[in-house]
Formats: C-alpha cells, structure tokens, sequence
C-alpha cells in the first residue's frame, strides 16, 4: 500500500511540474514579433494525415491586419468570442453556458474565447483532459497579459483552421472565394465565420441548413452595427509600422462595432445537429 501510495506522490508531483512549466513556457513575449507557424495543431493535423496514408499538405499564408478585411474580422468576433474587447481571456457567462449544454447534452460543449482557442491552437493538443485545460488556462492569462487585443486577433486568424488542410484566413479566402483576405464582402466573411465551430464538417460556399442559418444571423449582427465603441480605438488602431499598407482595406478598422448596439449575441449552436462519432476530433477549433 506505502509503494502505491509513494508512485501516486511522484505521479501527482511530475504533473504539478509539468503544468508549473507553462508559467515560463514557452516565450510568449516572441510572439509580438514572430509568425508562429506551423502550430501545434497543424503539426496535429499532419500526424492525423500521416497515420491516415493521406498526402495532404498545409496550406496558409500570412497577413497583416491592415490586409485583412474588417468585414472578417467583425463576422470572427461575433461568431466566436463577441466579448472578446472587454475580457480578460475568460468569458464567465460563456463558460457557465457551455457547462449548461455540457449538462443538457450529456457531451462536451464548447464555450472558449479566441485567446484560449489560440493557446490551445499553438502550442496544446485538441484533447479535452483537465490537465490539458489548466494548461490553456495558463498560457491565456499569460497571452493576454503580453499581448495587445489587436496582435492576439492577428495571430489568432492567421492560424485558425478553416477546412481541411487550409489554415488562415488569407488561405481560406483564396480557397474558397479565390480573392484575397482583404477583399472579401460581409457576405462572404460571415459564411466563413460560421464554419469555424467545425471546419471540417462544414463548408462556407455549401448549402448546409447549420451554416445558412448561422451566417444569417451573424451578417444580420454585422449590418446592425456600425461604428466602434471609443474604448476599442487603441486595440484597433494600425501601428505606425504596419500603416503602409491600411489604404488597401475595404473600409476603416473603426467600423466594427455599434455603441448603440450591446444586444446579446445568440447563434445556432452545432449541438443541436447530430455530429458523426468518428467526427468527435474535428471539432477542436470550437472549444
């Protein structure tokens, strides 16, 4: 019983070494600089495709913010995170949300914000584990302490995986609508933000009733909102460095959000269709 009990002990202490690690580990102050790819995820993706005998290549390209389209960037925000100027990281309320479906459905439910999803996207696996959630937990905090809201945004669109195979949003745009990132309408950019739940069962340009519906209601949000609360300014505002290329977007970075507007945002959740069991680890982009 002692030698059950002392292997527990180290079992217990090589984990609480393992998570004290992510304190330190790994650098995220590089990432205010470096273009972090590939992540963690696509490198997962690959060792799905090799076990597989699939010969699939990544595809992604990066770009700044100022060649990203704002219609892209609202359409993200309100799909995935739409709290995502006035958190910490964190959204509560979604959190007890997902737990109250998680509850309901006897499943899993999703209920992250862009900065865990980016975390998780980097540097974790997609598995659903509570180590691997006090993990994301940590490196959150510490993204979002090191980085401004506007570099998270970037990184975190530069990376999401939007298909298979294709990560990114300037990769999915050329994908899927064959124009660039900078250049796709409010149409378009709100297909593309409804299939980010699971981008692998859904397609931007199919006719899928999830995605329709979905895209609806987040370009019906988009048209309802027009300028930007004046606290977002500074996270929206293009760096001195990175305003050589601003003229080239369709519209201002300041057009994002209305000051009116502070409706809660409610969408079609993807619990409400029934998902494939084999499908279960496509679903990563969504918690």
């Amino acid at each position: 019983m002692k030698k059950i009990w002392k292997i527990t002990l180290i079992l217990l202490l090589l984990g609480a070494v393992d998570i004290a690690r992510y304190f330190v580990y790994p650098d995220i102050n590089a990432l205010k600089e470096i273009r972090p790819v590939p992540t963690a995820f696509m490198q997962y993706r690959q060792d799905e495709w090799a076990a597989e005998n699939r010969d699939m290549q990544i595809t992604q390209k990066w770009v700044n913010m100022s060649n990203i389209s704002p219609n892209i960037i609202k359409a993200v925000l309100i799909g995935e995170d739409d709290g995502f100027w006035k958190h910490d990281g964190f959204d509560v309320k979604g959190m007890e949300n997902a737990i109250e479906r998680s509850i309901k459905k006897g499943t899993l439910a999703g209920g992250s914000t862009i900065s865990q999803q980016l975390s998780k996207n980097l540097y974790l696996s997609p598995s659903k584990n509570p180590v691997r959630k006090i993990k994301e937990a940590i490196i959150t905090w510490r993204i979002e302490k090191t980085l401004s809201k506007r570099r998270i945004l970037e990184i975190y669109l530069n990376v999401a995986e939007w298909g298979d195979g294709i990560f990114g949003i300037e990769a999915a745009a050329r994908h899927y609508y064959h124009k660039s990132a900078k250049n796709l309408t409010a149409k378009e950019a709100s297909r593309l933000a409804a299939v980010l739940p699971n981008p692998i069962r859904y397609n931007p340009t199919g006719n899928q009733k999830y995605v329709k519906n979905r895209s609806r209601i987040i370009l019906k949000i988009m048209k309802r909102r027009g300028v930007i609360q004046s606290i977002y300014k500074e996270v929206m505002t293009i760096p001195k460095a990175d305003t050589t290329d601003s003229s080239e977007t369709n519209t201002s970075l300041d057009s994002l959000f209305n000051i009116h507007d502070d409706a809660p945002v409610s969408l079609p959740s993807e619990e409400n269709e029934q998902v494939p069991s084999e499908s279960s680890n496509l679903e990563a982009n969504a918690s």
